[in-house]
Formats: structure tokens, C-alpha cells, sequence
């Protein structure tokens, strides 16, 4: 049975600090702990988080969405039989609220750092400080690769900002403090350990390096902070692993780097600007080391180099097994395509590769990844996750005019699972042409399932997604 990953809201209370307040617990029952032992004073996170707690905030939103329709309700059998929707009136948009926690990292400025599920569909968004005022806030941008978002408080006055820490140099073992919003009680204060480092494979389709923490995190925790021993910000909590919904000690936060170069892109161009490298990809295995006679059993194969890109450039070739980035290891396709996908466009990386047995390094400079041209499906729909979608021009030996191809498919992703493969081609969503993966994303805007008309060499299938 698979445990679903559910986005956190999050945090409640979880394990304590050291093993002496265990036994002092064990000892007391429900009495009143000492002020000491001896001459030594008991260890207490008090005034961490009285400094920290005042910079997370509440945050509410409220928006509206509309009723999805049946898609079967596009092919003209269906709507013979029950009707055309399109004489019917229009359904109507019922109206959503959610609630979760942010980061108030600039008091000047009113900047506030948050889940973009957290504001996903809003149209009013307030914020309650922790001296319970209430206040309107703005999305300035929002980024759901990520899954991260930045808010900006309307006239801010007042307010106490969190100093950044630095996530690359927190180590597995160390200590850290959540705080937020859980359940929509305020101002929860739970403690852990980092419990791993460089988390992947929860959403194929995004940009993913979580920080791992046992730290309670549960449902209203989303967007909070996950601090270290200094009162800095190293995280900003985003999902949990749970059967029941609720906190089993496995819990997910963005690292707060990643955070803020997103949120630097987004203050900087009203967008993130996303490196792109030029490459078709596919996981290395024991199996495709066998077939291609190598010893290699871990990194991402180049399968194809789009002509005048970066990799291009570079000199990497079809064939080349690319194994590091900045000198961080490469387990496999998606690893590689999230951690360039982190990276800026005009970013120069350094790579290493192995190509007929030998190690090579080069340098690239990435260039821009054009969100309408090229995007992670996942981004349009979760059963797509894993693939990597492109406008195609079209042509008369493949497909004649315009459509929208499948350039890689992460293997085991979700869409994956569901049949896709590299170089199908997309031509319909729901009966409908598409021509764009603009198109793609609009048509397929609260529809589920979606029936997609495929190309896939000569043969032509329809294929469900949900």
C-alpha cells in the first residue's frame, strides 16, 4: 500500500531535545519539571522561539474554482444521448478557502515566503502576525515547480523578519524547531532532527531537494518555518508522508537556498527563469549498462541533443552518460532535470561525464527554459508528471501542423505509468485540437480525466489521464 504524500499545512508537536529531559520526564509523571539538576539549569527552547516565533504568520485565503466538467461530454455520442452542456447553463464556480502558515523574511518590504499550494486559487489573502492583527497581503509571484511563493503585506508597519540561514550547511542530526500554523491553531512550536538531506521522487513532475525532518509537521503547517538552533531560517515546510493525514514523523521542507532564489527571480524578473540544458535524458540501470557495454549503473543517458543549446555547445553527445553537476553526484534522469532546473538561465555549471569509458568535465552555460514552449507536464496535470512537454512545428513526414510533443518521460513517473513515452506526439485534449502546449495547459484546466489524442509514429491512440 503506498503512502500518499499529502501537502503539510504543517506541524504539530513532536520528540524532545535531549535524553536527560526524557528521564525527567520518565521520573516526574505529571509533576512539574525542576529548574534544575544540581547546579546546572535545564535546557529550554524558550527564548528561540520567543525571537523567532513573531516572524510566521497565519495565512488565509479565499477564491473560487470552477465545477470541472465530464469530458465525455465532448464527443458527440455522449452528448446525443444526454444533452449538449454547451445549451445548458453555465455551471457555477463554488468558492474555496485554505489555510496554512508563511515567513515574514523582509519587515520592511512585507515580504512573506509561502507554499504556492498555500495560494494557489486565491483571490483574497489575509494575514494574522503573532500579535493577532490581521492584515491583506498580495501575491507578488508564485512558483509551482517549487511549490514556493512570495507575498508582499500591504502598507507593512510593525513587523519582525526572520534572519536566512544557510541549507547547505546543515548536516543530518541537527536540530531544528518548526512553527506554524497546524489544524489552524496558532503558533505551534515542535521540535526534531534533520532526518535526511537531498529528498526526491515525491512529485516527478517538480523541482525537488527536500530537507527531511522528524519534526511534528501536520496539516495548516505548509509555508511555516523550520529553524535552526540560531533562530535562522533553513526551511520552509511543504509536505508530509502520512495514512491517516496526519503526522507520523516524516515530514518534507524546502531548503531555504532553493527558497530564496526563487523568490530573488520572481522579485527580480516576476518570474523564475529557469536554466535549460538542451538534452533528451533517460535513467541508467544494470540492464542499459549491459546493453551499451559500460560499468556505469548510475546517472542520466543523453539520448538526444537539441541543436544550438547549451549541451550542444558544451560538447556533450548522444551516448554520454552524464554522472555530476558542481561536483554533486547524478543518481539518475530526474535528479539531473531538477537540479538544472534549479538553476538560473546564464548560470555556467560544471559537468562531468562519462563517455566511452572515460571521465570527461565540461562547462555549459544554460540558456532560458520558455515556460509557454517548454514545461514540466506535471505543471498542467498530476497524472503527467515526469514528462517534459514542447511546441512542435510539425512536419509532413511525422505530423502535419502544429501539436505538442512528449521530449522525455521520467521512468516510473506518473506519466510513465500511464503509457506516455518520449516523442509521442499530442494533438487533441478532450476532443479538442491543440497546437500549443499553451493550449494544452488551458484546455485541460480542471478537467478530469483528460483524453488525449496521441500520435505515436503511424499509429494514432486515445489515451485516458487522470
Amino acid at each position: 500500500m503506498t503512502t500518499p504524500l499529502i501537502p503539510s499545512f504543517s506541524r504539530s508537536i513532536s520528540g524532545g531535545l535531549l535524553l536527560t529531559v526524557s528521564l525527567l520526564l520518565a521520573q516526574a509523571g505529571l509533576a512539574a519539571l525542576p529548574a534544575s539538576i544540581g547546579d546546572e539549569p535545564l535546557p529550554s527552547l524558550a527564548p528561540l522561539v520567543k525571537k523567532a516565533a513573531p516572524a510566521v504568520v497565519s495565512i488565509a485565503t479565499r477564491g473560487t474554482v470552477s465545477a470541472p466538467q465530464n469530458p465525455l461530454m465532448n464527443y458527440p455520442f455522449f452528448r446525443r444521448f444526454f444533452g449538449d452542456p454547451r445549451q445548458q447553463p453555465r455551471q457555477r464556480e463554488r468558492e474555496v478557502r485554505s489555510a496554512g502558515s508563511g515567513v515574514i523574511v523582509n519587515a520592511s518590504k512585507g515580504y512573506i515566503l509561502t507554499n504556492h499550494h498555500v495560494i494557489d486559487n486565491a483571490d483574497q489573502i489575509e494575514v494574522v502576525l503573532a500579535d493577532n492583527r490581521t492584515l491583506e497581503a498580495t501575491v507578488i509571484g508564485s512558483d509551482e515547480g517549487t511549490d514556493v511563493a512570495v507575498l508582499q503585506i500591504k502598507d507593512p508597519e510593525d513587523l519582525q523578519e526572520m534572519p536566512l540561514g544557510d541549507s547547505d550547511t546543515i548536516e543530518v542530526g541537527d536540530f531544528v524547531v518548526a512553527i506554524g500554523n497546524p489544524f489552524g491553531l496558532q503558533h505551534t512550536v515542535t521540535s526534531g532532527i534533520i532526518s535526511a538531506l537531498g529528498r526526491s521522487g515525491m512529485n516527478p513532475g517538480g523541482y525537488e531537494d527536500f530537507i527531511q525532518t522528524d519534526a511534528s509537521i501536520n496539516p495548516g503547517n505548509s509555508g511555516g518555518a523550520l529553524i535552526n538552533l540560531k533562530g535562522e531560517l533553513i526551511g520552509i515546510n511543504s509536505m508530509i508522508f502520512s495514512r491517516s493525514g496526519g503526522n507520523i514523523g516524516i515530514g518534507f521542507a524546502i531548503p531555504v537556498n532553493m527558497a530564496e532564489s526563487i523568490m530573488s527571480q520572481i522579485l527580480e524578473y516576476g518570474e523564475v527563469r529557469r536554466g535549460l540544458l538542451g538534452v533528451s535524458i533517460t535513467d541508467m540501470n544494470a540492464n542499459t549498462a549491459k546493453a551499451l557495454g559500460v560499468d556505469e549503473t548510475e546517472g542520466a543517458l543523453v539520448q538526444e541533443v537539441v541543436a544550438d543549446s547549451a549541451a550542444e555547445k558544451a560538447g556533450i553527445e548522444a551516448g554520454d552518460i552524464i554522472v555530476s553537476v558542481d561536483n554533486k553526484e547524478i543518481d539518475n534522469a530526474a535528479e539531473l532535470r531538477a537540479t538544472i532546473g534549479l538553476k538560473r538561465s546564464g548560470d555556467t555549471i560544471n559537468i562531468g561525464l562519462i563517455r566511452d569509458g572515460k571521465r570527461i568535465r565540461t562547462k555549459a552555460t544554460l540558456d532560458e527554459l520558455d515556460g509557454p514552449q517548454q514545461v514540466a507536464a506535471g505543471e498542467i496535470h498530476p497524472g503527467l508528471a515526469g514528462a517534459d512537454l514542447a511546441d512542435f512545428a510539425g512536419d509532413a513526414s511525422s505530423f502535419p501542423g502544429k501539436a505538442v510533443i512528449v521530449e522525455s518521460v521520467v521512468a516510473g513517473s506518473a506519466a510513465a505509468q500511464r503509457g506516455l513515452r518520449t516523442n509521442d506526439i499530442i494533438a487533441t485534449v478532450n476532443n479538442r485540437r491543440v497546437h500549443s502546449v499553451q493550449e494544452l495547459r488551458e484546455l485541460s484546466k480542471d478537467q478530469d480525466p483528460l483524453f488525449l489524442g496521441i500520435q505515436r509514429g503511424r499509429r494514432k491512440l486515445l489515451m485516458r489521464i487522470q
